[in-house]
């Protein structure tokens, strides 16, 4: 596994829109949902359980993809990157982006996904440059964003169950960090929360690595405040 290629993916700064997206924290701290270490905490917690889980099992899904060859990312010829025993065959590029539409149920959800996918395609390419990024630039130019990080996160030499943490961390990562900035939460008790989701994220991980078919946990209560901040007048963050 390539350690550095995975933080690298992790790491809020590389540049590919995270930093613009609050995973609905914004519209969350809005209503009062969250406004303080704990109640942030249930709020990470849910959608690391949901939204997390099924990011991170399209990711792990994407990475397969990635490695199955040929390069077109077309299903059935089975995985060439060492990961026997997973579930089921690798899908399609379009087969895996039309299970993220699938179950994404918030349309600003949908376009917040494809955005940031967008963005870390783009950026994966010139950092990463690979057959599977090509052939999903071509056949999904703006993929939801478990589906390029899958993508990228094979390109940088990261296995399924390296992505899917990745993944993970991501859903609870970008919402701690708004939540400093929209709050002025402690950022040393915010990040000491992240640390105490450890488990949380390596259990999700593990679960979303060998998941199949895909899971599709609801989140209506997520998908609620997505709406909402699409439709709100002034707002700090993209979503």
């Amino acid at each position: 596994m390539n350690a550095a290629a995975l933080l690298l993916l992790a790491d809020s700064r590389l540049p590919a829109g995270g930093h613009a997206h609050s995973g609905g924290t914004e519209q969350a701290v809005r209503t009062g949902a969250v406004h303080d270490v704990a109640s942030l905490r249930a709020f990470l917690v849910g959608r690391l359980r949901t939204t997390g889980l099924v990011a991170a099992a399209l990711t792990a899904a994407a990475c397969r993809t990635a490695g199955a060859g040929p390069a077109d990312g077309t299903a059935g010829a089975g995985p060439a990157d060492g990961t026997a025993g997973v579930p089921g065959d690798p899908l399609s590029w379009a087969e895996l982006d039309a299970e993220a539409d699938a179950v994404t149920a918030s349309p600003a959800q949908r376009d917040a996904a494809r955005h940031q996918g967008r963005l870390l395609l783009r950026v994966a390419r010139r950092i990463w440059p690979s057959q599977p990024l090509e052939a999903l630039a071509l056949a999904v130019p703006h993929p939801h964003h478990p589906v390029a990080l899958g993508a990228a996160a094979h390109a940088a030499g990261v296995p399924p169950e390296d992505a899917a943490t990745a993944a993970a961390y991501h859903a609870v990562s970008g919402p701690a960090t708004a939540a400093v900035r929209l709050l002025g939460l402690d950022p040393v008790e915010v990040h000491r929360l992240l640390a105490g989701l450890a488990p949380d994220l390596e259990s999700v991980a593990e679960r979303a690595a060998r998941a199949d078919p895909l899971p599709a946990p609801s989140a209506p209560a997520l998908d609620l405040l997505a709406e909402r901040h699409a439709q709100a007048g002034q707002r700090l963050f993209v979503s």
